[in-house]
């Protein structure tokens, strides 16, 4: 499911890293973000290298593990599954080439070697073509959405081997101006479960959306803010430990390298009203983030 770690262990390992995080000044946007709140996200670099950025305990910090390479940079990345504890983490990641149209299975495994934390094994895998031109990708247990032209398509994946079926088109019009999407939750029972999704368009909306499990072509819409998240590329969604029901979003703009970060108080009432927080400033943030 959804983030069961944070950027291959990285809520675990940001202090034996050896990593020093980032105080912040007391602005609005971090004393609006609860300090049990936790989010982060993925990135390449234009090196290969991957790393994480994280915003924690209201702190920022950037994790990078040594050899961490793909040898390519994904035009779009998923986690699938992942775990670990103080001394060891595994990631699978969904990852789509930038130039053969595949979709590939990224297995990652990490050890803490004498106080740092080192790949030991990874591997990249050609799933199956017909994935050209992705942009992004959202994952929700069995499901997962991709974005690419105009278009949103869903797809079963296996349990075990992570292949996916056939692609079903579940939208063809005006995907091309959705900037970001991360798959938030599930709700719902029988004809009336519901995959909730969570994304920014260019014309600056926060908005949520409803895909019907059963019949996907059933999707319906809110708009969460109406303005200022136009030139976000990069959405994740966390976790707060004291509070439950809320979530920290963590926005980045990649172009400017520059990240917000807010408090959504209740994750699941489909209102924007109550969301707070705001800029973080120009963080140097500019390796392709992919949101989580």
């Amino acid at each position: 499911m959804r983030k069961p770690i944070l950027a291959g262990a990285t809520a675990l390992t940001v202090a034996a890293a050896g990593l020093v995080a980032v105080a912040l000044p007391t602005t609005a946007a971090v004393s609006d973000v609860p300090a049990d709140c936790g989010v982060s996200t993925a990135a390449y670099r234009s090196d290969g290298q991957r790393v994480a950025y994280v915003y924690s305990e209201q702190k920022t910090s950037i994790l990078a593990t040594v050899n961490d390479k793909l040898g390519w940079i994904p035009t779009a990345l998923q986690q699938r599954g992942g775990g670990g504890d103080d001394t060891h983490f595994e990631s699978t990641d969904y990852a789509t080439h930038p130039t053969d149209g595949y979709i590939y299975l990224v297995r990652r495994e990490g050890e803490l070697v004498n106080g740092t934390w080192t790949i030991t094994s990874s591997t990249a895998t050609r799933l199956q073509a017909g994935f050209a031109g992705t942009r992004i990708l959202a994952y929700g247990y069995p499901y997962l959405y991709r974005v690419a032209g105009t278009a949103l398509y869903r797809y079963t994946q296996s349990p075990t081997t992570g292949a996916l079926g056939s692609p079903v088109k579940i939208a063809s019009t005006n995907w091309d101006t959705v900037n970001t999407l991360v798959y938030e939750r599930s709700g719902g029972t029988g004809d009336a479960a519901v995959d909730v999704l969570l994304g920014t368009k260019a014309n600056g909306e926060l908005k949520e959306w409803r895909i019907n499990r059963a019949t996907p072509t059933n999707i319906t819409s809110k708009v969460l803010k109406a303005s200022g998240w136009s030139g976000i590329t990069s959405l994740s969604t966390g976790s707060c430990n004291a509070h439950p029901d809320g979530r920290p979003l963590l926005a980045i703009a990649t172009s400017s390298g520059k990240a917000s970060v807010h408090f959504d108080a209740k994750r699941t009432d489909g209102i924007g009203t109550d969301i707070k927080g705001g800029s973080l400033g120009a963080l140097g943030w500019t390796a392709k983030a992919y949101g989580q």
